[in-house]
């Protein structure tokens, strides 16, 4: 005989997540306070028709209307929506479900892309993936350039994190004419492809610019070489890369244009504020979770039995 399930058990505990879920969401409101509004970021930071990367102003904070206390305050507060969130997605995995979510983070140096790591994504570690690019090994030079992506997109219920991606192969390729342009200039209608597939296969990608200006990189990096304690984060090559500046923003514009889809759109993130930042990119997956109607799965098996065994027991 197969296993039973409990439709009475499995509606009490989907209720009560959902309960759950409202009061982290009320209490992320709340948390801003009457002077802060948070209201449809991915509406306001979508990439579309039009876009001019150089109209945006890096210090801005759109879709919030807050100081740094009330944008802190309340990135502590979703922290328990999105940590349910992720943990329904996680829990759809065990019941056969194929579906995980996608972030993908670009951003010049010191834009903060390590800092969405530790503030953002690390309220649940177990069900998250990170990948680190960096310049491609000899055994990845070998192969097509997604082919080490596609080996580090997340697997069912997971959370891929990518701090850069597949786009540094028509960004930094293409400042540093690393190969030539009819080589690079193909690549934007493979991304699309690949991106395409990504989605049809369950994962919901999120492509987020932090959009940082030069003078605030100057800053940071300033920073770093004052404290000692920041200076194995200095890499002397970012010096090197700012005079390159405007050809990377050039770079960005064209990856923008092309490649951001109605499936799969790019956000620009104005990062000079790092904690305005870091709870855009909060907010753009509370979004992206929130549009995916995750659900605990039912149990395999008798609830109200299992409760009278183990009263038994």
């Amino acid at each position: 005989m197969g296993k039973k399930r409990s439709k009475k058990g499995s509606d009490k505990g989907r209720k009560k997540a959902e309960k759950k879920a409202r009061k982290a969401a009320e209490a992320a409101a709340a948390a801003v306070g009457e002077g802060a509004i948070l209201n449809g970021f991915a509406d306001a930071l979508r990439v579309g028709k039009g876009f001019v990367l150089a109209d945006i102003d890096p210090s801005a904070t759109p879709a919030f209307d807050g100081g740094k206390s009330e944008g802190e305050a309340a990135l502590a507060a979703g922290e328990a929506e999105l940590g349910d969130l992720l943990e329904r997605l996680w829990a759809e995995s065990t019941a056969g479900s194929r579906r995980s979510v996608l972030l993908v983070v670009q951003g010049m140096d010191t834009s903060g892309k390590g800092g969405i790591m530790r503030h953002v994504v690390s309220v649940n570690p177990e069900g998250v993936k990170a990948t680190a690019f960096k310049a491609p090994s000899d055994e990845e030079k070998k192969h097509d350039f997604l082919w080490r992506i596609e080996r580090a997109l997340p697997g069912p219920g997971q959370l891929g994190v990518f701090d850069r991606s597949h786009y540094e192969d028509v960004l930094v390729v293409r400042v540093h004419d690393i190969v030539p342009p009819e080589v690079w200039r193909k690549r934007y209608a493979q991304i699309n492809a690949f991106e395409r597939e990504v989605g049809r296969s369950g994962t919901q990608v999120v492509k987020v610019m932090l959009h940082l200006s030069k003078d605030e990189q100057r800053t940071r990096l300033q920073e770093r070489l004052d404290r000692p304690d920041k200076h194995w984060k200095y890499n002397p090559g970012d010096v090197d890369e700012r005079s390159r500046w405007l050809d990377y923003m050039e770079a960005y514009q064209t990856a923008l244009d092309k490649c951001s889809t109605v499936g799969s759109p790019w956000y620009v993130v104005p990062a000079d504020r790092k904690w305005y930042a870091r709870l855009a990119v909060q907010q753009l997956l509370l979004e992206a979770l929130r549009e995916m109607h995750l659900q605990w799965p039912d149990a395999d098996f008798d609830v109200e039995e299992e409760k009278r065994r183990l009263s038994e027991s």
